[in-house]
């Protein structure tokens, strides 16, 4: 049974159930990108054989594979998929970046260059279930960024195959090449390359503890999106919202994973009450009801606020990964909302929308990090390159500014290098 409590009755970093699990994973993850980086496609094929227990003759995906895997998919579906990719590269289209150039004085020019990486990778979960949405939201904004080679990475099936939807979103997304690989093996893949998997510049996508702690053990070695962690949803509700959407909500994200997150707030406590009682009705209708159970019990939660600005000042301070304001006029509140991964505004807007159709990107930042971070974007994808030129007429203008800016830090030899270039260099 979820828990209603009033404001003030928790403190508000322990509303979201903030851990990963507590199961140590460092030396287990450590020891796979270790023996990866060594052996290469040897340990990724032993590995394969041990997790996900599928004995493979190779470890990419071929043409074959993927033709087979679309004529096993429902035309109806295809088509969902590609409306779905439709929406997804309108919205990040709009990311793109353009590179600049400045040039209003004469003898300078100075500027910006937007370059992709060369290679990016996409970790795509499996086990429990499969997730072609998150193939869609990874591949496209790459390849809208202009990456040259986007691989992907997904465990195989016991029997060594990608689930079809799996292979027919990496079609309709543009990836490169796909291998069958999971966990942290298939991170240590993309981060050092193997005789199969060439090494990425960026890895991105959700997954396990496993993932997660691998993914934060390359970083550095090669660039990442985020870190992870459970499903997170905070509902800011009033006195009008229907109690059934909201238990539906709710158990939207409580239904990914045992520790996922699902919390309401709201002004009202008869609302409140009428929640309670709509998600004990809806939870045995779910196909993954113990999951979802298991999750509002330990991790689930309904605070009454006193006001709904109080509850926007609750969610800012959590920084929720979604965030649905069910409120009437949803757009006078969305300037006050500072903090959150993605935000779903009014009565008719669940997160589900976003998890698949509407084209905003569903790979977002949990655990609180959406106060400093963003979703994934084109922007994950490239990286800056600034140039700057000067005529030695411009450079004259300023190198007495220079050399006494590099005096001040006691640095005489960047003195030097300016003033020498004018002919004004000092015994």
């Amino acid at each position: 049974m979820i828990q209603i409590m009033r404001t003030g009755e928790v403190p508000n970093s322990e509303i979201f159930a903030r851990n990963m699990p507590t199961v140590n994973v460092t030396d287990t993850v450590a020891e796979i990108l270790r023996s990866v980086r060594e052996r290469g496609d040897e340990a990724l094929l032993e590995y394969t054989e041990k997790f996900d227990h599928a004995r493979l003759d190779s470890l990419l995906v071929t043409e074959e594979e993927t033709e087979e895997a679309l004529r096993q998919v429902e035309p109806e579906f295809l088509a969902i998929l590609e409306r779905a990719a439709a929406n997804i590269r309108k919205f990040h289209s709009r990311q793109v970046r353009n590179s600049f150039i400045i040039n209003d004085e004469d003898g300078i020019v100075m500027g910006q260059k937007v370059i992709p990486v060369d290679r990016a990778g996409v970790y795509v979960p499996g086990g429990t279930a499969a997730y072609p949405s998150t193939v869609l939201m990874d591949l496209i904004p790459a390849k809208l960024a202009g990456v040259k080679e986007v691989i992907m990475t997904t465990p195989p099936g016991k029997d060594g195959k990608i689930n079809p939807a799996i292979l027919a979103a990496a079609r309709i997304g543009g990836a490169d090449r796909i291998v069958k690989a999971g966990g942290a093996q298939a991170i240590a893949a993309l981060a050092f390359g193997t005789e199969s998997v060439p090494k990425a510049d960026k890895i991105v996508g959700p997954g396990n503890a496993f993932v997660a702690e691998a993914k934060r053990q390359v970083y550095g070695m090669v660039s990442i999106d985020m870190i992870a962690g459970p499903s997170e949803i905070l509902i800011v509700a009033d006195g009008g919202s229907n109690p059934a959407h909201l238990a539906a909500d709710l158990l939207s994200q409580a239904e990914h994973d045992r520790v996922a997150s699902a919390v309401l707030v709201t002004d009202s406590a008869a609302l409140a009450e009428k929640v309670a009682e709509e998600l004990e009705k809806q939870l045995p209708k779910l196909e993954r009801e113990a999951i979802a159970r298991d999750s509002i019990d330990r991790n689930g939660k309904i605070i009454v606020a006193d006001t709904l600005e109080q509850a926007i000042d609750i969610a800012n301070e959590i920084a929720p990964e979604h965030l649905e304001l069910c409120v009437d006029n949803p757009f006078d509140y969305l300037d006050r909302i500072r903090h959150a991964g993605s935000v779903f505004l009014g009565r008719n807007c669940p997160e589900a929308l976003g998890d698949y159709m509407a084209g905003p990107n569903h790979t977002l930042p949990t655990q609180g990090t959406a106060r400093f971070s963003s979703p994934l974007s084109v922007d994950d994808f490239v990286k800056k390159t600034q140039y700057t030129y000067y005529t030695r007429e411009a450079l004259k203008r300023t190198a007495k500014d220079v050399a006494a800016f590099a005096r001040k830090e006691g640095l005489t030899g960047h003195a030097r290098s300016a003033l020498i270039r004018t002919e004004e260099t000092e015994d």
